[in-house]
C-alpha cells in the first residue's frame, strides 16, 4: 500500500475511459482484487486497478474502473474505494462516467461538467451508524460538486456546458417515460454510478469535480436502441479529449490543494 501513497489527488474513470492512465509517467498498479475486502469491477470497460503516477510533477492516483450498485455491492460497499483514497490522503476527487444526454442541446461524445446531481436510486450510502471522524452525520450537500473547481475548469475549457446528473439505479436503461419524467425534474443526463461516491466524499470534506461524457441520447430521444458495447465505445473515442484536459487541470488543482 506504501506505493499509492503522496498523491491529493485522485481520478475516478468510469465506462471505456481507462485508457488516460498511459499518460502516467512511473506508473505503479494495484489490482483491487489485491486488497482484502475491495469489491471487484465486473463490468466490461472497467479494468479494476489502482494506478499512481505523475503527470508533470505532480502526483495522481487513478482508479481504472468502479463499482456499481447494480452488481450486487450495497451502497457502502461502492464507496468502500473513495473511503480508501480518503485513507491514503487524496483531497481533491475528479470522478468521470459516460451517460445518456437527456438535455437537447448534448450531442453524443460532448463532456459535461456536473453541476448537481439527484440520487434517484432509492439508497444512500451513509445509511447506518456515522463515523464522526469521517464526517458529519447530517452533511450539507450545496456544493457538493465545487463551484471552484468548476471556475477553474472553466478556465482550462471555457466552451463546457454544465448539467445536472440522474443517478438510478441499473442495470436496464431507462424507458421513454421515465426519461421524460427525468426532464421534468430538471436533469440533463442520466447514469447509474457517481452518486454514490460523490456524497462519500462529500461526507469526508473532499473538494469533488464532476465530468460526464454523453455516450447516447437517452431512450426515446433518438431512433438507436441502447448497448453497454456503444456506451464503452464512445468512453474509448471520448477518452482522449479527457486525457488532454486533465492534462492541463490535474497540476492546477495541485497549486490549489
Amino acid at each position: 500500500m506504501k506505493k499509492l501513497s503522496g498523491a491529493s489527488i485522485a481520478v475516478v474513470l468510469g465506462s471505456g475511459l481507462g485508457a488516460f492512465a498511459d499518460k502516467l509517467r512511473d506508473p505503479q498498479y494495484l489490482e483491487y482484487k489485491q486488497i482484502k475486502d475491495f469489491p471487484v469491477s465486473t463490468v466490461d470497460g472497467h479494468s479494476g486497478r489502482f494506478v499512481h503516477g505523475f503527470i508533470g510533477e505532480t502526483p495522481v492516483l487513478l482508479m481504472q474502473g468502479r463499482v456499481h450498485r447494480y452488481e450486487g455491492y450495497s451502497a457502502q460497499q461502492v464507496i468502500f474505494p473513495i473511503r480508501k483514497l480518503r485513507e491514503w490522503g487524496v483531497k481533491k476527487l475528479v470522478v468521470t462516467n459516460v451517460s445518456g444526454g437527456i438535455n437537447d442541446s448534448f450531442g453524443v461524445g460532448d463532456w459535461v461538467l456536473i453541476r448537481d446531481h439527484l440520487n434517484l436510486t432509492g439508497d444512500n450510502p451513509l445509511i447506518g451508524k456515522n463515523d464522526n471522524k469521517l464526517g458529519l452525520r447530517f452533511p450539507d450537500m450545496s456544493d457538493v460538486y465545487s463551484a471552484e473547481l468548476r471556475k477553474l475548469a472553466h478556465s482550462i475549457n471555457p466552451d463546457l456546458k454544465e448539467g445536472v446528473y440522474a443517478g438510478v439505479l441499473g442495470p436496464c436503461y431507462e424507458t421513454p417515460a421515465e426519461i421524460q419524467m427525468l426532464k421534468l425534474l430538471g436533469a440533463d443526463m442520466v447514469g447509474m454510478s457517481t452518486v454514490y461516491e460523490t456524497i462519500a466524499a462529500n461526507h469526508m470534506d473532499m473538494d469533488v469535480l464532476g465530468l460526464s461524457c454523453v455516450a447516447n441520447l437517452a431512450a426515446g430521444m433518438g431512433v438507436q436502441k441502447l448497448s453497454h458495447e456503444e456506451v464503452t465505445e464512445v468512453g474509448h473515442k471520448a477518452s482522449q479529449k479527457l486525457g488532454e484536459f486533465l492534462v492541463r487541470l490535474i497540476p492546477e488543482l495541485s497549486s490549489r490543494a
